[in-house]
């Protein structure tokens, strides 16, 4: 039990309300106390009653209420809580947080609140997944804001995807988990601070470690580009791999920015995530990443793109031939940080291979001037692609390592061991 914890619950419009009074309930159970928003779109779902006798509590809906705002009701509101809750988070919503909008109830409240706030994106995939809504996440994770989900599966809709709001049990997790941790907020290190030796930098909420003070960069997940506004070329990658390489940095200390592609595994917390959908977009937030310590190049990155997409649905003609695409080659992200005049001192690349692992995996380390290559076998009899487990050979320029097949935790744990040992002998650390 969580005595004397509140939670301000903002319900934002969308048929993922339906699982807000099941949330109240669960929050009650748990000895959070709990105060409720109801948006414009959030009570086309569930009403005022409804939430007012599941929480005990009046439920807040209008900005303008005179009583309350006599005594400036919703300044009040947003700092009376421990954690500010916003459940369902439509795109809408999330648009809003990200501009600095307040032109309702809700979005006051979140600008108005010196306390942390926690998201659950529920919207459809398609929304999920548009540019736009890719920056705002970026944007309010660099803010600070908190996530948990969206999950995949089926849409109200029909349709299937990333988009669906998290199980209630699953935001109750996450409420406790950042009640917690309430006194470590994200702080922004200046550069100044980065260029301290790792063991002067012993700051609040960031981890202690071998790598306390260094930068990492780790792109992770495939790259997905554009044929039309429907279809696009894409790999099977689930981004597992290099979310546990990231969540292995920051468990020894590494600020780490985390370049993610559209993966099906959410990013690991405590990282700076940047999303991203194509390689072009990738390649260019690696670079204003840098400088860095290390950068370990785990993404899947699509090796062409279609030159011009286009921007309507390719349709059949009826002639039974195929339409022509002409394709480009994507930029070569690991071979051109290898030669970045910005280039860390490490620079880790993967190969992905089907046949010849080790021979192909050699050639690759040379040919794109990094210093370890971390090859796999990806063919489809592995399980590798989108599964739980690895087998990798680390190849560095005093030959190869092969690893038992582990978890993939595990091998990022390895991984990022390795890169700590490394950076601390090249530092003239024992």
């Amino acid at each position: 039990m969580m005595q004397e914890k509140r939670v301000l619950l903002i319900v934002g419009g969308g048929i993922a309300a339906f699982k807000i009074p099941e949330l109240v309930r669960l929050l009650k159970g748990a000895g959070i106390g709990v105060t409720t928003v109801l948006t414009e779109g959030g009570a086309q779902f569930v009403t005022p009653l409804m939430l007012s006798a599941l929480s005990g509590e009046a439920c807040h809906t209008a900005l303008w209420d005179l009583t309350r705002e006599a005594e400036m009701g919703h300044i009040q509101l947003s700092r009376a809580a421990d954690l500010v809750v916003v459940a369902p988070a439509t795109a809408d919503l999330m648009a809003k947080m990200a501009g600095g909008h307040a032109d309702d109830l809700a979005s006051t409240l979140l600008m108005a609140t010196d306390k942390r706030v926690l998201v659950a994106p529920a919207m459809n995939v398609r929304m999920w997944e548009h540019p736009a809504t890719r920056r705002n996440r970026a944007t309010l994770e660099g803010d600070g804001i908190l996530f948990v989900g969206p999950d995949a599966g089926e849409m109200a809709c029909g349709e299937w995807g990333e988009g669906r709001m998290a199980e209630p049990e699953a935001i109750l997790d996450a409420i406790r988990d950042a009640l917690e941790d309430e006194g470590e907020r994200p702080l922004r290190l200046t550069d100044a601070i980065l260029r301290l030796p790792p063991e002067a930098v012993v700051l609040p909420g960031v981890a202690a470690g071998p790598l306390a003070g260094r930068h990492v960069i780790v792109t992770s997940g495939p790259t997905h580009e554009p044929i039309d506004p429907v279809r696009y070329i894409a790999n099977r990658s689930s981004g597992a791999q290099g979310t546990a390489v990231a969540a292995g940095l920051r468990d020894l200390g590494a600020r780490v920015t985390f370049v993610t592609g559209p993966a099906t595994v959410p990013p690991p917390p405590g990282v700076q995530v940047v999303r991203v959908e194509t390689a072009a977009e990738m390649r260019a937030a690696v670079e204003r990443a840098l400088p860095a310590d290390a950068a370990v190049m785990a993404a899947a990155v699509a090796d062409w793109r279609v030159t011009s997409a286009s921007d309507r649905k390719i349709k059949k003609d009826g002639s039974g031939r195929p339409p022509a695409l002409e394709m480009a080659e994507n930029p070569d992200i690991l071979a051109w940080i290898s030669r970045a005049e910005a280039r860390p001192p490490l620079v880790v690349g993967f190969a992905a291979e089907t046949d010849d692992v080790l021979a192909n995996a050699t050639t690759k380390r040379l040919r794109k001037g990094c210093d370890w290559i971390v090859a796999n076998d990806v063919s489809p009899a592995t399980g590798v692609m989108g599964g739980t487990e690895n087998s990798v050979i680390l190849v560095t320029d005093r030959g190869a390592e092969p690893w038992p097949q582990l978890p993939k935790d595990e091998v990022g744990r390895r991984l990022a061991a390795r890169i700590a040992d490394h950076l601390g002998h090249e530092a003239g650390r024992p």
